[in-house]
C-alpha cells in the first residue's frame, strides 16, 4: 500500500512541479486526475496545485490531493477482507528570492481514516560561479499518528526527519550534470498495524502472528543525474539512484528519460526504469517458528524485488486563449506501466506445501492527466 502511494507521489511531483534556482515558480493552475491500478488496488483522485507570484520576490501555492482507495491486494486478500477508504492531502507553501537565492517553507497535511500526517518542510538554493553551479539544501520534520480501524485503544506516533543536499554544474551548452544526497531518520510505530508473518506450525500447515518492527530507521540515497540537450533538439535524462538503510536493505535503480518535441505544439516523453532491491535483515516469507526473532516482517516492499517501469506521454500547448489574464494553457497525458518481481515472497493464495508456493508479480498501470494553465 506504501509503495503505492511513494510511487504516486512521485510521478505526481515530477509532472506538475519546476522550479529554478534563482528564478520564482510560473503562476499556474494544475488540474490532474492520477489513477493507479494493478496487484489488486485502485487508487485514483484529483490534485489542485495553484501557485501565485507578488512583487517578483514572493511566490505562494496550495496543492489539494486526494486518494480514492480500493484495495483488494494479495496482503489484504490472506489476512484482512477487502476494503475502500479516501485520503486527502492539503499543503501551502511559500517561496522568497533574494538576490541569486530561493528560500522555500511550506507545511502539509494528510489524513484517512486511520492515519494522519503532518509534515514541515525548508529548502533553500542558491546559484554561484556566474550561474553556472547551485547548491541546494532542505530539511523536513513529519509527525505521523497511527490507529487501528476497529480499535479504539490503538494509537501510535512517529516522527520523521529528512536532510537533503544536492549540487549542479553546467558542464557546457548541451550537458548538465547534479549530484544529491538524502538522509533519513525515522522513530517510533513504523509498521502497518494490519500486517502479519506466518510460521510453520508443522511440515504442512502454517499459522500468523503480527508484525515486529524496529522503532527507528535511518536511510540514505545518492542520486547522480545528467541533462543533455541532443542535435535535434531532444532532451536526454538519465538518472542512477543507490540506497540502503539500517534494516539492512541495499536498493539501486537507472532511468532514461527521452523528451522530443514534434513540431507545432506537441511534445513526446518516454521513459525506462530498472530498479534492484534486497531485503531487510528481519523479513522473512515464512519462519521456522512462532517468535522466531525479535524483529518479524512480511510485508512484500521489504522483501528482495525488482521492477520495470516503461512509459510514455504526450504533451499539447494551446495557442493563448481569448482571455487577458491567462497567458498559455497545455495538456499533458502519461501511462506507466510497472512489472513487479518478487524473489523471496510467495503467492499463499495458492495451495501448496509451504515455501513452494508460487513467487508472486504483477503488472500496475499510473495514468495521469494534467491541465494547466500560464497567468
Amino acid at each position: 500500500m506504501q509503495l503505492m502511494r511513494v510511487l504516486l507521489v512521485v510521478l505526481l511531483a515530477l509532472s506538475s512541479l519546476s522550479s529554478n534556482a534563482s528564478v520564482l515558480p510560473e503562476d499556474r493552475l494544475d488540474v490532474l486526475y492520477h489513477q493507479y491500478e494493478g496487484g489488486g488496488m485502485k487508487i485514483n483522485g484529483p490534485s489542485v496545485l495553484v501557485r501565485k507570484s507578488f512583487a517578483d520576490k514572493v511566490a505562494v501555492h496550495a496543492n489539494y490531493y486526494v486518494d480514492e482507495v480500493s484495495a483488494a491486494s494479495i496482503d489484504v486478500l490472506v489476512s484482512a477482507s477487502p476494503y475502500s477508504e479516501e485520503r486527502t492531502e492539503k499543503s501551502v507553501g511559500v517561496d522568497y528570492l533574494h538576490g541569486k537565492a530561493i528560500y522555500s517553507l511550506s507545511y502539509a497535511n494528510s489524513e484517512e481514516n486511520d492515519f494522519e500526517a503532518n509534515s514541515v518542510h525548508f529548502d533553500m538554493s542558491q546559484d554561484f560561479f556566474g550561474d553556472l553551479s547551485t547548491l541546494s539544501l532542505g530539511y523536513s520534520r513529519g509527525w505521523d499518528e497511527v490507529f487501528r480501524s476497529g480499535d479504539d485503544s490503538f494509537a501510535e506516533e512517529a516522527d520523521r526527519q529528512h536532510f537533503r543536499i544536492g549540487f549542479s554544474q553546467i558542464l557546457s551548452k548541451n550537458l548538465r550534470a547534479s549530484l544529491a544526497h538524502e538522509l533519513i531518520t525515522d522513530e517510533g510505530y513504523l509498521n502497518n498495524p494490519y500486517r502479519s508473518v506466518r510460521y510453520l506450525t508443522s511440515p504442512d500447515s502454517y499459522s500468523f502472528e503480527p508484525e515486529r518492527y524496529p522503532q527507528t530507521r535511518t536511510s540514505e540515497a545518492t542520486a547522480l543525474r545528467l541533462s543533455y540537450y541532443l542535435p535535434w533538439r531532444a532532451g536526454l535524462h538519465g538518472q542512477y539512484r543507490v540506497y540502503n538503510d539500517s534494516w539492512g536493505i541495499d536498493a539501486s535503480s537507472w532511468q532514461l528519460k527521452l523528451i522530443q518535441p514534434l513540431g507545432g505544439r506537441w511534445t513526446l516523453e518516454s521513459r525506462y526504469r530498472v530498479y534492484e532491491q534486497g531485503d531487510a535483515d528481519f523479513y522473512a516469507d515464512l519462519f521456522p517458528f512462532q517468535n522466531a526473532q525479535n524483529f518479524l516482517a512480511r510485508d512484500k516492499e521489504l522483501s528482495e524485488f525488482s521492477s520495470t517501469v516503461v512509459g510514455v506521454g504526450i504533451g499539447f500547448e494551446f495557442s493563448k486563449p481569448n482571455w487577458e489574464t491567462i497567458d498559455r494553457a497545455g495538456l499533458n497525458l502519461w501511462v506507466d506501466r510497472f512489472s513487479f518481481d518478487y524473489d523471496n515472497y510467495r503467492d499463499i493464495r495458492v495451495s501448496a506445501s509451504p515455501g513452494s508456493e508460487p513467487l508472486y508479480s504483477f503488472d500496475a498501470t499510473v495514468t495521469r492527466l494534467l491541465f494547466t494553465l500560464w497567468y
